[in-house]
């Protein structure tokens, strides 16, 4: 197994004899975008899978995000978390859009509600949370907040395909929530995204501001940009559906042997299922205190490489440290303690749905780096 390259993920695959026909079908009809059958199809298909109304297929999840933003008309200042991939914050600064940066909390990493009303503006328009590797954020007392205030929520739930708090989807809280469909998702078309919405005006707006603005063959009602899905994209999807549950359990396996095999490891921590959520296990991460275990987390991410096991530092560098946005006041460092902390601790282990025993290896070499 030394020689075989474990990466922190794994696209899932359909058989392939079983793509094929989808292929040989879309040869045939020579309809290969705009919102052709295999399209349609896989947006009533997934919205009866996911339990919600209506959802708008995208090329990726960052432009159904930046997409979200401009449906909404949002503008001036929105309020978000500083932990997250730096496609958050991008789609915000397209908009011409200041970000907020509050801190997180340490027992989910997601976004401290705790934290956001402190930082209310007259100028703030949004709040812009993450599930943060797929674990809900406390939408409830994210929603009072917006109430209170008058703000649009906009979730970025791009880990968390077919998460579920209290019997609910998570995509149905909210004003409108993105999924990202990109290769190292639990559920992928290639690349794709969507955005979720409650309400069919809505559903019309977005898909006419994916597709340059029109709403007619000669009617353009936006500027719109094209971020289309494609029929070799959205075919994937609708074999993929017959697996992701499959897919889901192997991986909810594969993770509660890391918790078993990690339970008792000086210096590592991981996060617990929440109460009342199904989880999608789309990442494990793993904290490394080195005022207990001696090691550094860059130490063990490079050592790891060693035995050819790519762990990756999600997310680090913290977004409100990169230059574009390390100047704003909310990104100061003392504002943000815990997400400081996470962000130089934080290392995800290898997870996808067929990685098997190799759980087991893994963890036997993390345990031999730390108490060397």
């Amino acid at each position: 197994m030394k020689n075989e390259r474990i990466n922190v993920t794994k696209p899932f695959l359909p058989p392939l004899n079983e793509f094929i026909p989808f292929l040989e079908d879309i040869w045939e009809e020579k309809w290969l975008t705009n919102n052709s059958k295999y399209h349609q199809l896989l947006e009533e298909e997934l919205a009866r899978f996911l339990g919600v109304k209506y959802i708008s297929l995208f090329s990726n999840g960052t432009l159904a995000l930046i997409t979200a933003l401009q449906a909404l008309r949002i503008s001036g200042e929105v309020i978000t978390t500083p932990f997250s991939f730096v496609a958050t914050t991008h789609s915000l600064w397209w908009n011409n859009i200041k970000p907020v940066f509050v801190d997180i909390e340490p027992n989910s990493f997601n976004i401290d509600p705790h934290k956001i009303e402190a930082a209310i503006t007259p100028k703030t328009s949004a709040i812009l949370p993450v599930h943060v590797y797929g674990n809900p954020a406390d939408v409830y007392s994210i929603q009072t907040i917006a109430d209170n205030y008058g703000l649009q929520v906009i979730y970025d739930a791009a880990h968390a395909f077919g998460v579920k708090i209290d019997g609910n989807s998570i995509l149905n809280f909210g004003t409108l929530s993105i999924l990202s469909f990109h290769a190292t998702k639990v559920f992928t078309t290639f690349e794709g995204g969507a955005i979720i919405s409650h309400d069919i005006a809505m559903k019309k707006r977005i898909d006419n501001l994916k597709n340059f603005g029109f709403a007619g063959e000669t009617t353009i009602v936006a500027p719109g940009i094209n971020a289309k899905m494609n029929e070799f994209q959205a075919a994937l999807g609708l074999l993929q559906l017959k697996y992701v549950p499959e897919a889901i359990e192997k991986r909810r396996i594969a993770t509660n042997r890391y918790r078993d095999f990690l339970e008792k490891v000086a210096g590592v921590s991981f996060l617990r299922d929440f109460p009342n959520v199904e989880h999608c296990y789309s990442y494990f991460p793993i904290l490394i205190n080195t005022e207990i275990c001696g090691k550094t987390r860059d130490e063990v991410y490079e050592k790891l490489k060693e035995f050819n096991i790519y762990s990756r530092r999600y997310f680090y560098p913290l977004i409100s440290n990169i230059p574009t946005y390390r100047g704003l006041e909310s990104a100061k460092p003392e504002n943000l303690p815990i997400a400081n902390i996470v962000a130089n601790q934080v290392l995800c282990l290898p997870l996808y749905s067929e990685i098997g025993d190799k759980v087991e290896y893994i963890v036997e070499k993390l345990i031999e780096i730390l108490e060397k």
